[in-house]
């Protein structure tokens, strides 16, 4: 079944998440992932407010993790850790 990665960020650095977000695209396109949220509009009913919210497919969730864990996503969130504040999930679909 797909599964969604889910990212709430909070950006302290700009120039550095670039960088993340360059990787990090390139390393989810790898895995198969694509874009189905990336920073838009979005309305906070519960929980903490993060400004970013991203949200991406992948063909399911042990592809979703295979792609956090591999070697060019974690060369990507050197970038991030000391640049932003985030949660990240994956969730598996029902579709």
């Amino acid at each position: 079944m797909p599964a969604l990665w889910i990212a709430h960020v909070t950006v302290t650095d700009e120039e550095a998440y670039k960088k993340y977000a360059a990787g990090a695209t390139t390393a989810i396109a790898e895995h198969g992932g694509t874009f189905i949220a990336r920073g838009g509009r979005f309305v906070q009913l519960e929980g903490k407010e993060r400004p970013r919210n991203v949200v991406a497919r992948f063909p399911d969730v042990e592809t979703a993790e295979a792609c956090y864990r591999s070697e060019a996503y974690q060369a990507a969130l050197a970038f991030a850790k000391d640049a932003s504040e985030r949660e990240l999930m994956i969730v598996e679909t029902t579709e």
